[in-house]
This record gives C-alpha cells, structure tokens and sequence, in this order.
C-alpha cells in the first residue's frame, strides 16, 4: 500500500498497528498528521522557531521508539500532546538554565532580535501582544492556555494530557485569562 492509501484510512490506532507490524509508510503518515500540530504546540508554549523545530524533532524521535508503549486507553493524539507539554516544559528549563548561566546576555539578546523580525513579518500586532503576554504567565498557565485557545482542546482531554483536575485546569485557565486580558489591553 502507498502513503497515500495509508493517510486515508484515518484510523490512528490502525497506522500504529502497521507500524508496529514493520510498515514503515504508516509512521510517515503518522508524521503527516501531526507534525505541525506538534510544532505550533510547541511553538505556542515555548515562543521561539528555533526551540519549537528542535521539540518536534525530539517528539518524532520519541514516537518512534515509544509507539510501543501506547496503550489505546486514549487518543493517539492525547498521548503525543502529553509527551509534547513535556519536552516544552523541559526546554522552557533548560532555557531558564541557560540564562543562568550565560556570561554575555547582549550575544543572546542580538539572536532574540532576529527571530523577532522574522515574527514581525509573519505576526499582527494583536498576535504579537498575546504572545507577549503568555511569556508573562506561569508555565502551567501558559499551558492551559495554550491548549484551550490554540489547540482547541476540552477540559477533559487537557486532564488526560495533565494529569490534573478539571476544576483546578478551570482555576488556571480563567486567571491565564484574566492576565492575557490584562496585559493586552496595558497601554504601552
């Protein structure tokens, strides 16, 4: 069967089922699906190309050698968001390492201003505002933020993907919120 056979079946327990049995198409057609949803996953948590491009390669790679260990108890997609917020949440550490301990903060504030221009160009003032001001939230904050407004996702699937409660994802959400809200209507 081609990848085009593959990607029409739609059945995300089928394609991990034939890759499991050695197909190799139906993990490249699992990478078609999700790729970009993983990336702007990331890329919505961590706010930078470079780290977001870096989490979805290291996604793939954990898919691939932790497809095994799926077991169905959810959608296929809860399971790799979960491994997403993640490696999001451990480069957001290492970030916060790095900063730390970097001698020369202008050689990395020079890197900062390159991406913003390539962001500038492809962002409306608004969207810039609200990315601003989820750098301002608390990581769990920014993370449920993130997968209600971008990911579209219900509060019970974030649960599944968290680990927390509905009512305590509800709490965060609406300070996440309230803060967003607060910070994009901020005269500058």
């Amino acid at each position: 069967m081609n990848i085009v056979g593959i990607m029409n079946s739609n059945n995300d327990f089928e394609l991990v089922e034939k890759f499991l049995a050695g197909d190799e198409l139906a993990f490249n057609a699992l990478v078609k699906k999700y790729q970009k949803k993983i990336y702007w996953h990331a890329r919505q948590m961590l706010g930078s190309h470079l780290d977001a491009d870096e989490v979805t390669q290291e996604v793939l790679i954990v898919m691939y050698n932790k497809l095994k260990t799926f077991n169905y108890q959810s959608a296929l997609y809860t399971w790799i968001y979960k491994i997403v917020s993640t490696r999001s949440l451990n480069q957001i550490k290492r970030n916060k390492i790095k900063k730390l301990l970097s001698f020369d903060s202008a050689d990395e504030k020079e890197l900062k201003s390159s991406n913003d221009i390539i962001e500038d160009i492809a962002n409306k003032e608004k969207i810039e505002k609200v990315h601003k001001a989820l750098d301002k939230l608390p990581v769990k904050q920014r993370q449920i933020f993130i997968m209600r407004n971008f990911d579209e996702l219900s509060y019970d699937e974030i649960s599944e993907i968290t680990g927390k409660s509905v009512g305590g994802l509800k709490a965060n959400y609406f300070h996440a919120l309230r803060k967003v809200m607060g910070y994009v209507n901020e005269k500058e």
